[in-house]
């Protein structure tokens, strides 16, 4: 993931402007993100929280999370942005909690640059720090097949979740809902939330 790191370091203050602040969420984000956080029971981590603003809006409804990134400067962002939250320079791929201690991940676009040979690893990690009946929720680009495209800044994949359903199940994951947007001028984007079972 060294080259996915590089292309954000250069471009993250870009990206911040953009897209890092929870005016520029989409409403149905907010929504799916709310009511995940609120069946959440314990300690919860942002994997791939990029400039930290929702580990913050998340810790801001009164969650125990934190926010880990790649990406050293969206870390730095978020830790002068958001100094009442921890953020921590890590990878999604080797997440530095014991087994079963969590009962949430949001992973928000996280894995969108994980080619298919790649991806079993954060989703394996993501079961890993969960406790059984932990919670995550995974965002990810739509499509029809799975198939690289070139994103903004490094080029990334599209899934259709019934592909990431079955890497959630082999890694020990239970699908409980899946959700699809579309939208003018915009790519179809999905997210789904699974449960870690026993």
């Amino acid at each position: 993931m060294n080259e996915v790191t590089d292309a954000y370091s250069r471009r993250a203050a870009e990206y911040t402007d953009l897209l890092g602040s929870m005016a520029a969420v989409h409403p149905s984000d907010r929504q799916l993100v709310d009511t995940w956080i609120e069946s959440v029971s314990g300690r919860a981590l942002d994997a791939g929280c990029g400039p930290g603003h929702w580990t913050h809006y998340i810790a801001g409804r009164g969650r125990a999370i934190r926010g880990i990134d790649l990406v050293p400067a969206f870390i730095e962002h978020a830790r002068s942005t958001y100094p009442g939250v921890r953020f921590d320079v890590a990878s999604i791929e080797q997440i530095d909690e014991r087994d079963g201690t969590l009962g949430g991940v949001l992973s928000w676009y996280s894995t969108i640059h994980h080619s298919p040979s790649r991806i079993a690893l954060p989703i394996a990690e993501f079961a890993r720090v969960l406790r059984p009946g932990g919670l995550l929720l995974l965002g990810f680009f739509d499509g029809l097949s799975v198939e690289e495209f070139d994103h903004a800044v490094t080029p990334a994949y599209r899934w259709p979740a019934t592909e990431l359903q079955r890497v959630l199940e082999s890694a020990g994951f239970e699908v409980l809902e899946m959700h699809r947007r579309t939208g003018q001028g915009h790519r179809p984007v999905g997210a789904i939330l699974a449960r870690r079972v026993a």
